[in-house]
């Protein structure tokens, strides 16, 4: 059989043509771009300046002489802290992660009495600062036996991140067609058999989402850091604020710093940054 010209011709994406609205567009964000990227510049320019050629006159101006050893020095003080946080950030976001995703199920596909109720009350949680809770969470934890450690932390961590992960899971099953669940049901299958074998397959976008989003907010967070944890288990963020301690301070040692601590953070949003925008709208649109 011959193909006939029009089965034959590729197919082409027509060109948005080219405005003065549009061009004054990517102006805007080519600016914005800058305005975002002036910080960073300054941050590596100080990393790569001897503490001798740092002051406020040529801040802005590009080392002549590149000085790697700030980094060296940073991570002899802060390697171990690194290490900390990225006990703490990954145990912590998969355990919240993985309670979200059962909570988010359960709530969006499995409605029992009081299931409004209750995810309203969880969401109550997303609401409440961090230093309103504080006291009573040292209490709490020090009655535990884990004050003090790594383990305290996390669980601090994953109690508070429930809230916006069951939220994130629960909008984001309620597009999965109930006839799925009900099938299932009648094959025999049980709550976590569906859970396992059904729900946990497709909830690839919604683990991404709850990932960025989690990995970020216990890795940037400071305050259960400094009250929840001892010297060999304190995260980076508190390890950073003593390194731009005291009152002589050698500003390419912090700035080297917080190069080396920002860098998981990028790292999670170079591989999983192109499916955050996709995760966010999955189960947004009810078809």
């Amino acid at each position: 059989m011959t193909a006939t010209p029009a089965q034959t011709a590729p197919t082409t994406v027509p060109r948005a043509p080219v405005t003065p609205g549009r061009v004054l567009m990517y102006l805007l964000l080519v600016v914005a771009a800058l305005f975002f990227l002036v910080p960073v510049y300054l941050l590596f320019a100080t990393a790569l300046k001897s503490p001798d050629a740092i002051n406020l006159a040529t801040s802005w101006h590009w080392p002549a002489a590149l000085n790697w050893a700030s980094f060296s020095e940073a991570w002899a003080k802060i390697g171990g802290n690194l290490g900390n946080s990225l006990f703490l950030a990954v145990t912590a976001t998969i355990l919240s992660a993985m309670l979200g995703s059962v909570n988010g199920y359960a709530l969006s596909k499995w409605k029992f009495r009081g299931a409004n109720t209750l995810f309203a009350l969880m969401l109550f949680g997303m609401f409440i600062p961090y230093q309103a809770v504080l006291i009573p969470l040292f209490q709490f934890i020090k009655s535990l036996g884990l004050y003090g450690s790594i383990w305290g932390l996390i669980l601090a961590h994953v109690v508070y991140g429930i809230p916006i992960t069951t939220l994130i899971f629960r909008n984001f099953y309620a597009d999965v067609p109930d006839a799925l669940i009900e099938a299932a049901t009648i094959d025999g299958a049980g709550f976590w058999s569906i859970y396992g074998k059904v729900i946990f397959p497709i909830s690839i976008p919604g683990f991404v989402v709850v990932i960025i989003w989690q990995f970020t907010q216990v890795w940037n967070e400071f305050l259960f850091a400094a009250t929840l944890t001892n010297t060999s288990s304190q995260p980076v963020t508190y390890a950073l604020s003593q390194l731009s301690g005291g009152q002589a301070v050698s500003w390419n040692l912090p700035m080297a710093g917080a190069i080396l601590a920002a860098l998981p953070t990028l790292l999670v949003y170079i591989l999983l940054g192109r499916y955050f925008v996709r995760g966010l709208l999955a189960g947004s649109v009810k078809g």
